[in-house]
């Protein structure tokens, strides 16, 4: 079984391989996390813009957001300062970029399309995990014949995992204005739609109140047990 020290995997491995998380150094644990907090959050937000794209919105091609590139995405709070300051102080890993503008009125089926759009983001977010697990069973399989190669893709692996599981996760609550709030908005007859959008000004707002609560926690955690079981399982560990 693997369990977290301060949101980071310590998994079953060989000593000599892989050291343990407690005697990382900070700047250590910082390049531990660096590429998958990035990578989790960019693609995130590429995602949705790509899909607007094919959806007939080029708004986000247009300014230049359907890249890869960190720093068209970057806010330098959301998503340098906050998981930074989280990580150190050992707690909840999240984070943010700027968001990718979509103009609704350019897609064909607006209802539809933004519902679309905004599941993109958590769907990479799946991929993302999935990749980052396949990372880590790269490491293990390394393992012996490459212990200085093995231990930091194995680590990344599992940081991939869990950032990645959490933003998806956390953007399917049905909460505008979180992804999973726009995508049920979509679903819902038009009326009902208008009523769950008038939220969106307090769901930020809600968010912090769930998360200060203790709630939050609770609703995620029975998801984010069973993602990252299936995860870590794919990765080879037991």
């Amino acid at each position: 079984m693997h369990r977290f020290y301060r949101n980071v995997p310590i998994l079953p491995s060989k000593p000599d391989i892989i050291p343990p998380m407690e005697e990382l150094t900070t700047i250590q644990r910082v390049v531990v996390w660096a590429l998958p907090v990035l990578f989790a959050i960019t693609v995130h937000e590429v995602a949705h813009g790509w899909v607007a794209k094919q959806l007939g919105d080029p708004t986000a091609m247009m300014l230049g957001r359907l890249t890869l590139n960190p720093i068209k995405h970057i806010d330098p709070i959301g998503t340098v300062v906050v998981p930074l300051v989280l990580l150190l102080m050992g707690g909840f890993i999240f984070g943010w970029a700027k968001p990718v503008p979509v103009t609704w009125e350019n897609l064909k089926n607006p209802k539809r399309d933004m519902a679309l759009v905004a599941v993109a983001g958590p769907l990479s977010n799946l991929l993302m995990a999935i990749l980052w697990a396949l990372v880590m069973k790269l490491g293990f399989m390394i393992g012996n014949a490459m212990p200085s190669l093995a231990w930091p893709l194995i680590y990344m692996g599992g940081a991939g995992i869990a950032i990645n599981a959490i933003l998806m996760l956390l953007n399917l609550l049905p909460l505008p204005p979180l992804d999973g709030g726009r995508v049920l908005a979509g679903l819902l007859p038009g009326p009902w739609a208008w009523k769950l959008s008038r939220i969106e000004p307090y769901g930020l707002i809600i968010l912090v109140v769930l998360l200060a609560t203790g709630m939050l926690g609770q609703i995620l955690s029975p998801p984010m047990r069973l993602l990252e079981g299936a995860l870590f399982s794919l990765a080879g560990v037991g």
